[in-house]
């Protein structure tokens, strides 16, 4: 795959969409392509999540781990980003990820991504107002939901005080 349609592909990932052209041709330069073949494992859950894998090409399994070994929770394709957290701070894959055919993907080191965004600072400001976002967003989508959880802890301590008090 050429730089330039890797830039492309980079390009429809949410959290690069504000990098500007000459910021993504240096990502996507300085990122590894690799190549796995059908049934490859790309990594394991419990792994420790070192960046980003951005698929190019293919597809690939995500899988989570059952009672009885492996379950598929999604397939995804080009343009998905595994490991969006991955990139700014250290922690575990959640999932297994195996191609399901032929894929390609570019891997962007953690150590990577945060000299660019270290090198240019208003990339770093628009990725602390877009995870902004995103959080006042899912607080308002949760907040319908904890208010029925507090009206259930009411009606259950209402029914608490009277069965206690026809035992009394």
């Amino acid at each position: 795959m050429s730089l330039a349609q890797d830039i492309a592909i980079l390009k429809q990932i949410p959290m690069l969409s504000d990098f500007q052209d000459d910021q993504l041709r240096l990502l996507a330069f300085s990122a590894e392509s690799m190549d796995y073949n059908r049934g490859q494992r790309l990594f394991d859950q419990g792994d420790r999540a070192d960046g980003g894998l951005v698929i190019t090409s293919g597809t690939v399994s995500l899988l989570t781990r059952t009672k009885d070994g492996f379950e598929e929770i999604e397939r995804v394709g080009q343009g998905t980003l595994l490991g969006e957290t991955a990139l700014l701070a250290e922690n575990k894959r959640p999932c297994r990820a195996e191609a399901v055919d032929g894929v390609r993907i570019i891997r962007i080191r953690r150590a990577l991504f945060k000299r660019m965004i270290q090198e240019f600072p208003e990339l770093a400001q628009r990725m602390l107002d877009q995870r902004a976002s995103q959080f006042r967003q899912t607080v308002s989508a949760l907040r319908p939901i904890g208010e029925k959880m507090a009206e259930l802890e009411q009606i259950n301590a209402e029914r608490r005080v009277r069965d206690d008090e026809k035992q009394s």
